[in-house]
């Protein structure tokens, strides 16, 4: 939309091509963005469940949520263990090395170290999930209601998409509101979450308890004030080493 406007000095005054003052205009403009973050936030969320649901509910065996069912193995292309394994990697990497770099001074430097508490959170729960529910994987079993099976039956919830999911998380509440492509790190547990029941590791719930587990102690860790971990570093650690270049 195409604005004109003249000095104050010619005694001229604010005009537009369409008749719609500055003041509307701006108004205009942030409508636009809520709707645009809407927009995004409800396509996102869409397009994550649809994936994780993947492969027919119509086929839906069983589970708590009655939706749970093998699907065709693959692990070829992206779906490979080894990038599981790299995805899960690079997450660690960049968060305690985001964490270790920045300190806890600046906006950044603390979501990183509140990602390190969220995923620390959630893996530890996570773990008590799997010995406390113990039910059978994919690979074990075709029946997804097998719980309570003993020791080696670990699949709920998945500690691997409840790892991801926690660390992304505590950025995606920081800096959504202000961009909200950042919701797109969401797409990091959702392919996790795919590439996981390909595996014939996790049931759909599996991976839903995961990211849902990761996303509460992401939440919970953007609640504090300062990041527990932060606070019993020592004071080169909490400053970041960025401070010392």
């Amino acid at each position: 939309m195409r604005v004109m406007l003249t000095h104050p000095a010619s005694g001229g005054s604010q005009h537009s091509v369409s008749g719609l003052t500055p003041m509307r205009l701006k108004l205009r403009r942030i409508i636009e963005l809520r709707l645009e973050k809407s927009t995004l936030r409800t396509l996102l969320r869409t397009l994550l469940s649809l994936a994780l649901l993947s492969a027919g509910v119509a086929h839906a065996a069983g589970g708590p949520l009655g939706i749970d069912h093998p699907i065709k193995f693959d692990q070829s292309g992206i779906w490979s263990r080894n990038t599981q394994v790299l995805l899960e990697a690079a997450t660690l990497f960049t968060v305690v090395g985001g964490a270790m770099w920045g300190g806890g001074e600046t906006r950044l430097g603390k979501t990183y170290w509140r990602a390190i508490d969220s995923t620390i959170m959630a893996t530890a729960a996570a773990e008590v999930g799997k010995y406390r529910f113990q039910r059978a994987r994919p690979t074990q079993t075709s029946d997804p209601n097998q719980w309570g099976k003993g020791g080696g039956n670990y699949s709920f919830p998945s500690a691997e998409v409840a790892f991801i999911s926690s660390a992304v998380t505590p950025f995606v509440i920081e800096y959504g509101h202000d961009n909200p492509w950042v919701y797109a790190l969401e797409l990091l547990p959702a392919y996790d979450g795919i590439a996981r029941m390909k595996s014939r590791s996790h049931w759909q719930t599996d991976v839903l308890a995961g990211w849902a587990l990761g996303t509460a102690t992401g939440w919970y860790a953007s609640t504090r004030g300062t990041p527990w971990m932060l606070s019993v570093m020592p004071h080169a650690v909490q400053v970041g080493f960025s401070t010392r270049w």
